[in-house]
């Protein structure tokens, strides 16, 4: 495949290429509380396959998220669970941005901590993060705070404002910060250089994938020639995603897209698809489990301006699924030495010509490239891995803060 780039990890920061040591003293029963705000998407997914790995290996674990987002799909999620969540599940509304109801959030995470006695405070995402490290848990009891950032804050354009009111935020809650768990090389890299080290204990824990997820699927009779599953959203790209459709069309292709997913800008991409005369080339339908979704698409197409490590594309990656996605974030650590194939954001006729190769490509030739991809992926993003090295951060976090303890010696392994 085209292009060989591997980005090292930066200085400071692990990576493990094999499942890590726990010594049976770290190995005690914690009491985890995850939290984060919105019940939907990857982080979501990241936080229900933490506290089942968590929940299976003897540690009590529970859940504070928002109580606004979600719909009957969270209610049911968070429903299926609930055996897992010995602590569980407290919801209370959350606001995106920065809010004075976040006082009161503050107050009630605070608060859930003391009630199940909580000693592992884990944030999610920039507001599940501040929430988790600037709570005030009474009683004097040593907590310790985790934070895995999963892009946000960190994909502002260096240099705007937004980007330095974030960065700023996020080194004075470094200090409140006992352990980060990072999950892409991107998104560490970021940290180190805009925020930078604090000579905390860092991790880079790659997300997830179970052994099930890589087993082959089934086509759909009739399936659509492109597919899109994610958040209805302008910085994913899908402004883009319709030009290149336009451009394909244009060309005499009778290509179709189904978008699955919901989010803020719906209606404004059905009113962009009608403009570019496109709403009979379209289906709209609502989210749903991505494994089906596959089947019912030719090739997915991730045209994101920004992303962290996004499941979308380690799902369709281990189905062996054909796929186009952009050169930006953690994708490339996700591709490997195919990353040369990955398109430049922003740009329809890239991304169009992309696509028309995978389209015109012979289909023996297409599948064994996916295929390549796929036993890549099942080679480094473990789940069993994953839930491993986020307890192997945690132990790390408690030895620092024993009597005597040293900082952690910077090193790096390769992945």
């Amino acid at each position: 495949m085209a292009g060989q780039r591997k980005p090292a990890a930066p200085a400071g920061l692990e990576t493990s290429a094999v499942t890590p040591s726990v010594s049976p003293s770290d190995a005690e029963p914690r009491r985890i509380l995850h939290v984060f705000r919105a019940p939907v998407g990857g982080l979501f997914r990241h936080v229900v396959d933490l506290a089942r790995l968590q929940a299976a290996t003897g540690h009590r674990v529970g859940i504070v998220c928002d109580a606004t987002t979600g719909g009957e799909r969270a209610v049911q999620a968070l429903s299926d669970l609930a055996p897992c969540l010995a602590l569980g599940v407290t919801r209370i509304p959350m606001r995106r941005n920065p809010h004075p109801s976040d006082l009161a959030c503050l107050r009630a995470v605070a608060a859930r901590a003391e009630a199940v006695a909580a000693d592992v405070l884990h944030g999610h995402g920039a507001k599940g993060g501040a929430y988790a490290r600037l709570a005030a848990v009474p009683g004097g009891r040593s907590v310790i705070r985790a934070y895995t950032p999963h892009g946000g804050s960190y994909n502002y354009r260096p240099g705007s404002l937004l980007h330095r009111v974030y960065m700023g935020a996020e080194g004075l809650l470094a200090r409140r910060t006992d352990v980060f768990l990072f999950e892409s090389e991107y998104v560490a890299g970021r940290h180190r250089a805009y925020v930078g080290t604090h000579g905390r204990v860092s991790r880079i824990v790659h997300n997830g994938l179970s052994e099930a997820e890589f087993a082959p699927l089934t086509p759909a009779a009739d399936p659509f020639d492109l597919l899109y599953v994610g958040e209805l959203r302008e910085a994913k790209g899908l402004p883009i995603l319709l030009q290149a459709l336009a451009l394909l069309r244009e060309e005499g292709r009778s290509v179709r897209l189904l978008m699955v997913g919901s989010g803020p800008d719906a209606g404004l991409l059905q009113a962009k698809a009608e403009a570019l005369g496109l709403a009979g080339a379209i289906a709209f339908e609502p989210a749903q489990n991505i494994r089906s979704v596959l089947a019912r698409g030719r090739i997915m197409v991730v045209p994101s301006f920004a992303e962290s490590l996004p499941y979308v594309v380690l799902e369709a990656a281990a189905a062996a699924q054909p796929l186009v996605a952009t050169d930006v974030g953690g994708i490339p650590e996700i591709f490997g030495s195919a990353a040369g194939d990955l398109v430049p954001a922003r740009d329809p006729i890239a991304l169009q010509r992309a696509i028309a190769r995978v389209l015109d490509e012979a289909p023996e030739s297409r599948a064994a490239r996916f295929r390549t991809l796929s036993d890549s992926v099942r080679q480094r993003f473990s789940m069993k891995r994953m839930g491993a090295d986020v307890l192997s951060g945690y132990a790390a976090a408690f030895r620092a803060r024993r009597p005597g303890a040293s900082a952690e010696p910077a090193r790096v392994e390769a992945a």
